[in-house]
């Protein structure tokens, strides 16, 4: 009998690794390696500039340290550390320094869920209410009580779909970050953690009473930026079956070689991970322990929640590999992650401008630029994807270009000018 269930049990765990393994690929395009930049048609000279423009932002005090990355035609033709990743202790920046990238991690919780999406798991105009119940019968904020925080609501006039969740349309808020000091001062009462945690929450607890909350608006209505992403982390664990933390590691981490990015941080890493600094009396100083939220959480607490909408710290390569999977049609190295025609609807315009200013749209998981963005200049071709992170990290890539900026810092506060300056600069790089 003992032998019997031996035999299941490696039988069944045979089948799960099946079912969890990411596919191969009749492509195969090259792990990322380094290139000159002549050889993708990148001007050397220009980059001298552009290195000239980083090291002055560093050497004027602008910024404490970075870390930024060039990727062109899968070649990286420049990756560069400056500065300090430590203020106090004078540690100097590296290249392979691990960042809290926040928001940045919205990316990759968007494509766990087009990769479940892929499987048939679930139709993207599905009401959220189908897996997470609390969902049902959404409430819109009508009148607010500053006295006491109580409020009124009426009925929303739909339910919120898996869609309105990768858009942000959902109408759902976003507590301490949230433009309508009402919505932060509801999320703050009930508790709700958006992000960061050491205190033993868990994604279930969290979501749960997240649904709970009134909404903005009608779902379906305008951008909002809010938790839906985080919302979204906790349907990839009920529709796999898997914590966040392990369907990344095994179905995106491990497959593009993503081996430095963590919800939490091991041991042997943690002296890589740059400090967070704030601007206080024209200099750049280590943030105190405690801003309303533990600075050390990759490193400190009770490791329970993994927050989809903002929870990862990685390094500058680690996001270049997943950016590159995207400019190669959902493959990397072999392996396939997303199909083309997945990532084209990813990109499509699903009709939530983010700045009617700015002509970007919200893509499922991107904000995505239009001829009205390229118009601008410095932006990038129609079709670039991008988003950022709340401590100064940012990312573009551009697929008609088939280039890649990915630039990182860990500041909070402040007012600098690195980023669009190094945007800009990749640009005027281009020599063919």
């Amino acid at each position: 009998m003992n032998m019997i269930r031996s035999c299941f049990t490696i039988i069944l765990l045979f089948l799960i690794n099946l079912t969890i393994a990411q596919t191969h690929s009749q492509k195969k395009s090259p792990p990322l390696s380094e290139g000159t930049p002549q050889s993708v048609g990148i001007s050397p000279d220009r980059l001298k500039k552009l290195d000239a423009m980083l090291e002055e932002s560093v050497k004027s005090g602008e910024i404490p340290g970075m870390v930024a990355l060039i990727v062109r035609n899968g070649k990286v033709v420049y990756h560069t550390a400056k500065g300090k990743s430590d203020m106090e202790s004078g540690k100097n920046m590296s290249k392979d320094a691990i960042f809290r990238i926040a928001s940045q991690t919205k990316a990759i919780t968007s494509t766990a869920v087009m990769m479940l999406w892929e499987e048939g798991k679930f139709r993207l105009d599905d009401p959220i209410s189908k897996y997470i119940p609390e969902f049902k019968n959404p409430q819109v904020l009508q009148n607010f009580r500053y006295g006491d925080t109580t409020y009124t609501t009426v009925p929303a006039k739909r339910e919120i779909s898996i869609r309105h969740l990768l858009t942000h349309s959902a109408g759902i808020g976003y507590g301490g970050i949230d433009s309508d000091e009402r919505m932060r001062m509801i999320y703050h009462k009930a508790g709700i953690v958006e992000a960061f945690d050491s205190k033993g929450m868990n994604n279930e607890r969290n979501i749960r009473n997240l649904a709970k909350m009134p909404l903005h608006q009608d779902p379906g209505g305008s951008f909002i930026y809010s938790m839906s992403i985080d919302v979204l982390g906790h349907l990839v664990e009920i529709v796999s079956g898997m914590s966040l933390d392990s369907f990344f590691q095994e179905r995106i981490f491990k497959p593009l070689g993503m081996g430095d990015t963590h919800f939490y941080l091991p041991e042997n890493k943690i002296s890589r991970m740059a400090a967070l600094h704030l601007h206080q009396e024209s200099n750049w100083v280590k943030s105190p322990s405690n801003l309303g939220w533990d600075t050390n959480y990759p490193i400190n607490g009770a490791k329970t929640h993994y927050s989809g909408g903002g929870g990862l710290s990685g390094t500058a390569m680690d996001y270049a590999k997943f950016l590159q999977m995207y400019l190669n049609g959902g493959e990397y190295n072999g392996i396939r992650i997303l199909s083309r025609k997945t990532i084209e609807t990813m990109m499509a315009n699903q009709m939530v401008e983010l700045d009617p200013n700015e002509g970007k749209y919200h893509g499922l998981g991107f904000a995505v630029s239009t001829d009205k963005t390229a118009a601008k200049g410095g932006i990038g071709s129609p079709g670039t994807f991008e988003w950022g992170g709340a401590f100064n990290t940012s990312y573009f890539a551009d697929p008609k270009e088939n280039i890649i900026g990915i630039i990182m810092k860990q500041t909070y506060g402040g007012s600098e000018s690195t980023s669009w300056k190094f945007r800009q600069m990749v640009y005027s790089l281009l020599d063919d």
